[in-house]
């Protein structure tokens, strides 16, 4: 009998309320952190000392279910004693919120250390910001949708943000341009913005981001709307750190220049690249993006999404005969096109990434014409990789 009492107690040490109870406080807290806000708040009953356990939460993430419990958020906060560092909010289009609540939110988040702000909105109507924002003088990473606010004069600037999203966002004071260049720690900048509430920014403005890695842009934001392909690789020289790039061309002119010099390595540590709404019937635009990629030598992924035309012409840029034992070599994995027209411009430019990236992958091809006669064609072509894979859809 006194044998069987001893292994009772013995296994009583490592039952599962003895582990829940006696986790330490960082594992409990990164737990909190991975649950919905709702089932972190129930663990209260799991045991007496879990009682609390929620109020130390750092992260707080609302998205689809936020109009369920919004209305209780404010006297959540309350509750929470520790630090927060991440806070995420998604505002549905269906919702009638209190903008004073949002902004008092902020306010408390600013006392809080935040460091990681993502502020989505999806109803039509713009949501403004006050001041709060610009107290959080510890921020990481920034993320704002359809929303407007007021750089107060005493703001110089998030000395420590590294990435930074603008999406429909409005300046009631000063500029986008100028606002970024307040930052000067940024590493991935990605900008999207409305074409009729956007205020133009300079190049030479941002170009003060040195340490940018991942850029998003649309061309038409610039402060010209033509563009000279120069100006392309120039961000080659702004931006020597650059591994990813998001280029859009919608209502953007592209002009080439006569006599313009050859750009040999523009984009030395650059792996990904997209382009948006590239017209490749143009010669301009593909001498641009053949150059961009051949400047790129660590270039791994390609995507370009081809501008859709009604009446797209077949004739092709002077395009000379390639030659498989002098071109260099790509470093290309994977290549996808979108909305192909299966003009002579686009054949080409296939037939040149086959021939020139001996590790290629795969190449996806999203067609907007017969995809037959599209196959014919491309069986056709060279192929450097032995293990390339042509998908047409």
């Amino acid at each position: 009998m006194e044998k069987v009492v001893r292994r009772r107690n013995k296994a009583s040490k490592f039952d599962s309320g003895d582990v829940i109870c006696n986790m330490p406080e960082n594992v409990i807290t990164n737990i909190m952190n991975h649950l919905p806000i709702r089932d972190a708040v129930r663990t209260s009953i799991l045991a007496r000392n879990w009682r609390f356990k929620w109020t130390m939460l750092t992260q707080l993430v609302f998205k689809h279910r936020f109009s369920k419990y919004g209305r209780d958020l404010s006297r959540l906060l309350l509750h929470l004693k520790g630090p927060i560092t991440k806070f995420l909010l998604y505002i549905p289009d269906y919702m009638v919120l209190d903008g004073e609540d949002i902004n008092h939110w902020i306010l408390f988040l600013s006392r809080k250390g935040i460091k990681d702000f993502t502020l989505v909105n999806f109803r039509q109507t713009l949501f403004k910001l006050n001041t709060h924002l610009f107290s959080c003088l510890d921020l990481k990473h920034l993320r704002l949708q359809n929303c407007s606010f007021y750089v107060p004069p005493s703001f110089h600037g998030f000395p420590n943000l590294l990435s930074l999203e603008f999406y429909d966002v409005t300046f009631e004071s000063g500029n986008c341009g100028e606002f970024i260049s307040w930052c000067p720690l940024l590493e991935v900048l990605c900008i999207g913005n409305d074409e009729e509430r956007m205020r133009k920014m300079k190049l030479v403005v941002i170009a003060k981001l040195e340490n940018l890695k991942t850029l998003s842009l649309s061309l038409c934001d610039l402060d010209s709307i033509t563009i000279k392909s120069s100006t392309i690789f120039k961000f080659a020289g702004y931006f020597p750190k650059l591994q990813e790039l998001y280029l859009s061309f919608a209502k953007c002119n592209l002009i080439g220049e006569e006599g313009a010099r050859k750009f040999r390595i523009a984009f030395p540590y650059l792996k990904t690249l997209e382009l948006y709404l590239i017209d490749l019937s143009s010669g301009n635009m593909l001498s641009c993006v053949i150059e961009m990629t051949r400047g790129s030598p660590n270039l791994q992924s390609l995507k370009i999404e081809v501008q859709e035309e009604d009446n797209v012409p077949t004739h092709a840029h002077t395009f000379p005969e390639i030659d498989y034992h002098t071109m260099e070599q790509l470093q290309l994995r994977s290549v996808v096109f979108e909305y192909f027209n299966g003009s002579e411009n686009e054949i080409h430019f296939i037939k040149y990434l086959l021939a020139c990236s001996p590790f290629l992958e795969y190449i996806v091809i999203d067609t907007i014409i017969g995809k037959l006669t599209f196959a014919k064609k491309l069986l056709e072509l060279h192929r450097a990789s032995p293990m390339a894979e042509v998908y047409i859809y």
